[in-house]
């Protein structure tokens, strides 16, 4: 599967805002959008107007590197989106909270996004009792998330539980960190994701 491999601090720089692929990191002086606040490359310094259709194109590179997805992947899970009954930006949006990766993120099990996707791909996890290796896996309502017994003693992973554990789960969420397990309880409600997305202008890019 084709991912990107190059420096993530690039792309937090490109979008001027922090997009929380490194984890920690971004809460430490050594955070690159904070140390260089424009973009990376020859011509990063120099500011210019974007257009409308800029604007919607930025507001899609943003979410797609949020969350670590590709173009063909995201245009799938907008066109399901719009299938649906209700928002299409809303809808889009909680297809991409619902992936395991995410989830397994959001619980503290992994301290970024990418992290997860690599514990989800080595087999840590399991929902509802099977074993889970594919990190686009839609969670559900209900599902059980549970570390592999073997996993339960890799020093990172507590490590991240520690940092979760202070900052907080979300409220659609539940984690029992003494048995290494996660629920998601609820979808979240728009009010409830704080990133910095505009996903109107999303939707105003697909409908051109």
């Amino acid at each position: 599967m084709a991912r990107y491999n190059g420096a993530v601090c690039r792309l937090c720089r490109r979008e001027n805002t922090k997009l929380f692929l490194k984890g920690e990191r971004w809460y430490t002086d050594k955070c690159a959008v904070d140390r260089r606040q424009y973009a990376p490359g020859q011509h990063g310094q120099r500011r210019s107007k974007l257009t409308d259709y800029g604007d919607q194109l930025r507001e899609k590179q943003r979410l797609k590197r949020i969350y670590g997805v590709l173009e063909k992947q995201f245009k799938n899970y907008f066109q399901k989106a719009a299938q649906q009954k209700g928002i299409t930006g809303e809808n889009l949006l909680l297809f991409l909270e619902r992936r395991l990766d995410n989830v397994v993120y959001r619980l503290g099990f992994a301290a970024s996004r990418n992290e997860a996707r690599q514990l989800v791909r080595h087999g840590h996890f399991s929902i509802n009792g099977r074993r889970a290796t594919i990190s686009s896996i839609l969670v559900k309502p209900g599902d059980i998330i549970k570390l592999c017994e073997k996993s339960q003693s890799m020093g990172k992973i507590k490590e991240s539980l520690e940092v979760a554990s202070r900052r907080g789960i979300s409220r659609w969420l539940e984690l029992d960190a003494a048995a290494f397990t996660g629920k998601l309880v609820s979808l979240p409600a728009r009010e409830e994701l704080t990133m910095p997305i505009r996903e109107q202008l999303i939707v105003e890019l697909y409908s051109r």
